[in-house]
């Protein structure tokens, strides 16, 4: 017969009395003393860590990725070297919006993080279920996304607060029509696609550099749930899209993934037509087809939510060699706050928690810190160069040199001689959704206009037709219609 484990604390002691606390007499005030009642709640109080302050809402989980084709002539990282290469990935998915308590269904866009624990360190492609965002410069992000957090007199969500901004940065329209079409509302995280979204480049063995975006096909079919079933599903179950991943899982139906890339030359970026590092523009298929990569599949729910989808930190700037960045402003920008905002939720040493340690070797001359897990690497030498270790810098691994457009150091209008917020989501409108999809949108649109209110309500409105009106006229006055909204070109 299997001996019964000993209840114990924190420090390994076994503990009998978990039921009473240590009073004075049967009805006397509690002790100090009791110090597994100090522990006890102590470690009650503090078991929710900081929420993410965005992507807070998420499900997770363990799986494969195999490549499946070769693309070791754009990169020489040793995941891609040859097809049949194998590492054990994981997925997090989430919305982007919503506290940690939302709906799994809300209107939002999706976070899509892989994390690719390969034999050459971590690579963490952090992306959405959209391949362009709202934006396109960093310094913008901490207000557009107060704009979708919660109003601060009223502490409700604001649709007056969504689109004034909406309608002061056109560069957001191309994002708000795949919001408001019913790729907003996928039909939980199984059925959607999933993408870098940024530029980022690779690297071959020649030290070549091409420009190179990410693309996760879901081989479950891209399904969406309409306006009405999302809204639904929010009241009758809240978890849709954890539960739908769960269970699947659980019996054995492994979703999958196929990556592709699309690759443009540095000679072919000097001559797009928009600037190819804009994350509001997608390169166009035709131009730039999909090039087949691997196959990723989900196989293994985590044993604890919050020691590995809670715990989980993605960040853009773990790479591999082979595997590098772009210009891309809003890429550069996540490179210093991605990590930045883990140090604050998890600590300084998130890196050594297991999901998110890396599977090789780590040898570096970082120490102490909070919750240091690893041993702290002993009596190694913490400084660098030193006469003692044997850490030694390899001159294979050097990023070759950027070439720059220019010397001068400023801030730049990002919208100057790269204005053109309409042709992408025209194209969208007209040529890629069909007529239910255009009908969707427009009713999704009215939906969330006809709750903006306020002395501005009108300006809003026809600012935000103005620029609906530029990317289609059939979009903007269905819109206009739908609101009662009198408009003319």
């Amino acid at each position: 017969m299997m001996s019964k484990k000993k209840l114990t604390t924190a420090s390994g002691r076994p503990y009998f009395e978990k039921q009473d606390s240590m009073t004075v007499g049967p009805k006397g005030p509690v002790l100090l003393q009791d110090y597994y009642l100090h522990e006890q709640m102590a470690h009650f109080n503090r078991e929710r860590i900081p929420e993410r302050v965005v992507h807070a809402k998420g499900s997770g989980a363990f799986g494969t990725f195999r490549v499946t084709h070769d693309i070791s002539r754009y990169t020489r990282a040793q995941l891609f070297s040859k097809p049949g290469n194998e590492c054990r990935v994981f997925v997090r998915f989430s919305t982007v919006g919503g506290e940690k308590g939302s709906a799994d269904t809300e209107r939002d866009p999706r976070g899509f993080a892989v994390k690719f624990y390969t034999e050459e360190g971590n690579w963490d492609l952090v992306g959405n279920n959209t391949p362009v965002f709202f934006i396109k410069d960093p310094k913008k992000f901490a207000d557009f996304i107060h704009t979708q957090k919660r109003d601060p007199r009223t502490n409700m969500i604001s649709q007056t607060m969504r689109w004034d901004y909406w309608s002061l940065n056109p560069e957001s329209l191309h994002q708000v029509l795949i919001l408001f079409s019913d790729r907003g509302t996928p039909d939980g995280y199984r059925k959607m696609n999933g993408y870098g979204s940024h530029t980022f480049s690779m690297i071959n063995a020649k030290n070549e550099r091409v420009w190179v975006k990410y693309h996760f096909k879901t081989l479950q079919g891209n399904h969406t749930l309409t306006a009405q079933q999302a809204d639904e599903l929010k009241g009758k179950d809240p978890d849709y899209a954890q539960r739908d991943l769960l269970n699947a899982i659980d019996k054995g139906d492994f979703p999958q993934w196929a990556l592709k890339i699309q690759v443009m030359t540095e000679e072919q970026a000097k001559h797009f037509r928009w600037n190819p590092f804009d994350l509001t523009k997608v390169w166009p298929h035709s131009e730039y087809p999909l090039i087949d990569v691997g196959i990723m599949e989900l196989n293994e729910i985590p044993a604890n939510y919050f020691a590995d989808v809670e715990q989980a930190a993605f960040n853009p700037s773990n790479l591999v060699d082979g595997l590098d960045v772009s210009p891309d402003k809003m890429l550069q920008g996540r490179l210093l706050s991605y990590p930045d905002a883990h140090r604050y939720r998890l600590g300084v040493n998130y890196e050594q928690i297991p999901v998110n340690r890396p599977v090789c070797p780590v040898h570096n001359y970082q120490r102490d810190g909070a919750m240091t897990v690893n041993g702290n690497q002993g009596s190694s030498p913490n400084y660098h160069p030193n006469s003692f270790d044997d850490i030694e810098v390899d001159k294979k691994y050097k990023i070759p040199s950027f070439n720059l457009d220019s010397t001068i150091a400023d801030t730049y209008d990002r919208n100057e001689n790269d204005d053109d917020h309409y042709t992408q989501p025209g194209l969208l409108f007209r040529k890629v959704m069909n007529d239910q999809e255009r009908k969707n949108t427009i009713s999704n649109i009215v939906d969330a206009m006809r709750q903006i209110n306020g002395p501005k309500r009108d300006e809003i409105i026809k600012r935000q037709l103005i620029h609906f009106a530029k990317a289609d006229l059939e979009l903007a006055t269905g819109v206009a219609k739908g609101l009662n909204f009198k408009f003319e070109v």
